[in-house]
């Protein structure tokens, strides 16, 4: 088996602005699970720039990114929402919702430099935030005693930084029960991993996929 990719979404909101020739674009990004939870990012930036002129926006929602949303809000057709959409679909991304207000100054920028504008202001709150890597991983646990409890949560928590995986949870009972959250295709290295430190006498046991978040690693 495979580890499976889906898009990736971000970790949290970003922001910036972008001063364009005298027109301001303020961008927002933030992490969304649904249609209204975007709706209502998109509503709070109309609240806090009740003054601009404009409050583009587009989102992409859906574990495959299958739904996606632009709006103009009154610039010229296909020179704001569109472009903004069009970054987020370039980045690979699902579950963010983009809001850029903007502050007319004065200067018409025509066709071309609204969609430089807005593009630019959208990717730089992207890179103000921080991405989120989802994939399809396998549950495993480790039943082990309390006593080599420490040596094999050090184990795992060394081998889960190095293999892309996810630390799980742990419980107490009779023994300790340690979690691990692995891309299918690693599966054999965790087996090998545990019988090396248990001399053959503890194995992992398997459970259900499903998709989960895994941060991005720092550049």
């Amino acid at each position: 088996m495979t580890a499976h990719a889906h898009p990736d979404t971000i970790s949290a909101a970003g922001e910036v602005e972008v001063v364009e020739r005298k027109s301001r674009f303020i961008a927002r990004v933030e992490p969304v699970g649904s249609v209204a939870d975007a709706e209502a990012v998109i509503a709070a930036a109309r609240r806090r720039w009740w003054d601009a002129r404009h409050h583009c926006s587009a989102m992409v929602l859906g574990l495959q990114a299958d739904t996606a949303r632009s709006s103009d809000d009154g610039e010229p057709s296909g020179t704001a929402g569109v472009p903004m959409l069009e970054v987020l679909r370039r980045r690979g991304l699902t579950d963010v919702v983009a809001v850029v207000s903007r502050y007319f100054g004065g200067v018409k920028l025509g066709a071309g430099g609204l969609v430089r504008a807005y593009s630019t202001a959208v990717s730089q709150a992207l890179d103000d935030t921080r991405v989120v890597h989802r994939r399809t991983l396998v549950h495993a646990s480790v039943e082990v005693s309390h006593a080599e409890s420490g040596r094999f949560d050090n184990l795992l928590r060394e081998w889960v930084e190095r293999s892309g995986a996810v630390l799980g949870e742990t419980a107490y009972g009779a023994n300790a029960r340690l979690e691990v959250w692995t891309p299918p295709d690693l599966v054999a290295s965790l087996r090998e991993t545990i019988a090396a430190a248990s001399g053959g006498t503890v194995e992992p046991r398997l459970g259900e996929q499903r998709v989960t978040d895994v941060p991005a690693a720092s550049p």
